[in-house]
């Protein structure tokens, strides 16, 4: 609910921006389509390399992360060239079950059903690249952690 605020706001504050803004004035910066993907891809990866390592505090961190980036993929391209289905629809399609499946695997800290519902999402965004053209844009489970400047283990408890 709280990130549905946020957006509504943030739609809400272009807007009132835009409507203010004079009619010489660059347009508001709109992420692309690509670069919210990117960001998507970097979430997914942090998300197995935090389950992996059983931190679950980060996989919620990340679940949270991803939600909000297909959030915006929806609220900023809510349509795609090459696909009969609007990227509002096809999105939501795609992802809710095994976002909620995961979600479930974190609240249980069970690192079997995680490894499911992880390759679930990622089967997901695959099924998506193919719906919309983009099938040989695959993604797969991380092999090796391309963040060498992040430590995914739990932090020692304090006390």
């Amino acid at each position: 609910m709280q990130r549905r605020a946020r957006a509504l706001l943030a739609a809400l504050s272009v807007g009132v921006i835009a409507g203010c803004a004079r009619s010489d004035a660059p347009p508001p910066y709109v992420p692309g389509l690509g670069e919210i993907m990117s960001a998507q891809q970097m979430r997914h990866a942090k998300l197995w390399l935090a389950g992996a390592a059983g931190n679950w505090e980060l996989v919620r961190y990340e679940i949270d992360e991803l939600e909000e980036g297909f959030d915006d993929a929806v609220t900023f391209h809510p349509t795609h060239r090459n696909t009969d289905l609007p990227l509002a629809e096809l999105i939501p399609q795609m992802t809710h079950a095994p976002i909620a499946a995961l979600r479930r695997a974190d609240e249980a800290r069970d690192p079997a059903a995680f490894e499911q519902a992880f390759d679930a999402l990622t089967g997901a965004c695959n099924g998506c690249h193919r719906a919309t053209s983009f099938g040989f844009n695959v993604v797969t489970r991380p092999h090796g952690n391309p963040f060498v400047n992040q430590d995914f283990a739990p932090p020692p408890a304090e006390g």
